[in-house]
């Protein structure tokens, strides 16, 4: 499945400006990383995914996003935003802004 080229336009509307993104194909999907940082991307699985601190998963799971499975592992530190919680541009501003500070955070690449 390709990802959604409406869905990383908007994200990318979201993100532009700040400084250190660049875009990347990455996981079937397109990326955009902070400093070499992926922080949100427009899944190729559908949605859009996203990094975030893992001590705080359950918080944004239970805010109605999903655990990432990598390998039949669910991994905490990378969730899934389904389209439907998308639709709602300042939902979707809310979701970029927690992938972009968690990038952020960490060291540049």
């Amino acid at each position: 499945m390709a990802y959604d080229e409406n869905l990383a336009a908007r994200i990318r509307d979201e993100v532009g400006g700040v400084p250190g993104v660049m875009e990347k194909k990455m996981f079937g999907g397109l990326a955009f990383l902070v400093n070499g940082n992926m922080s949100v991307s427009a899944s190729g699985n559908g949605g859009m995914m996203l990094r975030c601190w893992p001590e705080r998963t359950d918080e944004f799971v239970a805010q109605g996003a999903e655990r990432v499975v990598m390998r039949g592992k669910e991994m905490n530190g990378w969730i899934r935003v389904s389209d439907d919680l998308l639709a709602d541009d300042e939902i979707l501003a809310t979701w970029v802004a927690v992938g972009l500070d968690y990038a952020r955070s960490l060291p540049p690449k």
